[in-house]
């Protein structure tokens, strides 16, 4: 009987591993909004870490997270590191920058990985832009890491993208909450 459940686990937990590498090796999420707002005046707060920072959803929900930058103020090099309590801790760094357009950064969260996040912005007509904002991350051989990544990421960070951009958005139209 016990070799039966043995085997039966067994082939199980063979089926999983062999599916996982059907699934995606890439983690993507992605999330979008328009602004009523033109390019020029959305872009300095998605090209400096000191300015994002005023509408992370990560850093307003630990206002006790250590924060420090380094590099220049804004655009390529410019780069912030975190330490929180609820949060983990990890950096990035501004890794390319095309003024009023688009902005990528390299993200290191220690042993849980690397991975990329970009902010486009696409002008509308009226003065309005899509805003653009999304996550890229290679699990490469880990099953474990693909299956989170096909079942979880989104749900995890779609959520905080979507709650980020809301924060952006007001902060660029000045409304209040």
């Amino acid at each position: 009987m016990i070799w039966k459940i043995l085997k039966t686990a067994l082939i199980v937990l063979a089926v999983l591993l062999l599916v996982s590498f059907l699934l995606p090796r890439e983690i993507v999420v992605a999330r979008s909004l328009i602004i009523e707002a033109p390019a020029e005046k959305i872009f300095p707060f998605v090209n400096a870490p000191k300015k994002m920072d005023q509408w992370s959803p990560w850093v307003m929900r630990d206002p006790d997270m250590e924060l420090t930058y380094s590099g220049p103020e804004a655009g390529k090099g410019a780069r912030s590191t975190w330490k929180s309590k609820t949060e983990g801790a990890g950096s990035s760094e501004i890794i390319e920058s095309r003024k009023n357009l688009l902005t990528v950064a390299s993200l290191d969260f220690g042993s849980q990985g690397n991975a990329k996040a970009s902010i486009a912005l696409r002008p509308l007509q009226t003065g309005r832009t899509r805003v653009s904002w999304g996550f890229t991350s290679d699990t490469g051989y880990n099953p474990i890491m693909r299956w989170m990544g096909a079942l979880l990421f989104d749900g995890w960070i779609g959520k905080d993208y979507e709650q980020g951009l809301q924060n952006l958005k007001k902060l660029v139209e000045g409304k209040s909450s």
